[in-house]
């Protein structure tokens, strides 16, 4: 049965099974497909029950199980991640419910609607236990552009103008750690499952306390998300109607979160490829098109690469966009919590 793991795995995953459920109690293990994240998971069925098992691989500066485990427990006792059978930080193996997933296109109301059970999901996380830290984001930000600088896969010079963009939001924006909050950061809609009834948010490994815009952030700042669905996830969220401080800090945390994704994207995939000369990138659009068309395929380390060029165009682009000075404007004269 435990020949579907690789063999350097199979002993940790013959004690997590144990520990679990009794070995001698699965009847079943089988891979199932995963997301972007790295992990091998595996549907075991226990008892007349299915279950997920993750194996993990090994730990880095964002992916550390002693935090992503602890903020995963923490999420299911609140009812946000499903139900959690085992976890062990040393072993990197995790076990807890199975959810057969629908699409999230046949959640009833549609997009509005979605939105809206993804804002109160993400505002229930935000009350529970909050979760262990990592690092204040803007630090977080910085430290990977400074490794983009520095890695030898791409020329420095590339990221000055990221690095000063960064500065300028830096300035204005309230930072106020005394606020910060559980956050998954990174709530894509792979990471929502929607088991005909209500939804729930999975895989946990850079989950840690943070800006409480920053989840809502990454869901508003989906191109696929309409703009009314957008103000509704908002309003869900907050329990109101946005004021305008808020409106600012969530502009200028959009653009924090392209940052994020850019550069860790081009951070993973950097073994990919030679050094490079530049950051031309394709345009949304051409993104969209490619991966529709089969000429992207995800999980190449290669895709990660030009994904994440055309995210960091779109950070120095939004700087652009209007309304961002007038955001970078409120939100220097706001105090931290003005609007929350």
């Amino acid at each position: 049965m435990l020949d579907a793991l690789p063999e350097h795995r199979r002993d940790e995953a013959r004690e997590a099974l144990t520990a679990a459920f009794g070995l001698k109690r699965v009847e079943r293990l089988h891979p199932v497909a995963g997301g972007a994240s790295g992990a091998l998971t595996y549907r075991v069925e226990a008892g007349g029950r299915a279950y997920l098992m993750r194996l993990e691989p090994p730990r880095d500066v964002m992916r550390d199980p002693d935090r992503g485990y602890a903020c995963m427990r923490i999420a299911a006792e609140a009812g946000v991640a499903p139900p959690v059978r085992h976890l062990d930080p040393g072993s990197r193996i995790a076990i807890m419910d199975f959810i057969e997933a629908r699409p999230l296109a046949e959640f009833p109301g549609g997009p509005a609607a979605l939105a809206r059970a993804q804002g109160e999901l993400i505002a229930r996380l935000q009350r529970t236990q909050v979760f262990p830290p990592l690092m204040d984001y803007p630090d977080l930000l910085a430290g990977m552009l400074d490794y983009l600088r520095t890695c030898g896969r791409y020329r420095p010079e590339l990221f000055a103008p990221h690095a000063e963009a960064l500065a300028r939001i830096r300035e204005a924006y309230p930072w106020d750690a005394a606020a910060l909050v559980s956050s998954h950061n990174d709530p894509n809609p792979g990471n929502f499952i929607f088991d005909g009834t209500r939804l729930w948010l999975v895989d946990w490994e850079t989950a840690f306390r943070n800006d409480p815009l920053a989840d809502v952030a990454i869901l508003a700042d989906n191109p696929a998300v309409p703009p009314a669905a957008g103000e509704a996830l908002v309003e869900a969220w907050l329990g109101r109607a946005p004021d305008r401080a808020l409106l600012a800090r969530l502009t200028l945390m959009r653009l924090m979160t392209r940052l994020y994704y850019g550069a860790l994207m081009l951070s993973v995939g950097a073994a990919a490829h030679d050094p490079q000369d530049d950051l031309t990138a394709l345009t949304p659009a051409e993104l969209q098109a490619a991966a529709a068309e089969g000429r992207l395929k995800v999980g190449p380390l290669e895709t990660l690469v030009v994904v994440g060029k055309t995210t960091l165009a779109r950070f120095l682009s939004g700087l652009a966009e209007p309304g961002v000075d007038e955001a970078l404007a409120i939100a220097r004269s706001d105090s931290p919590r003005a609007a929350l």
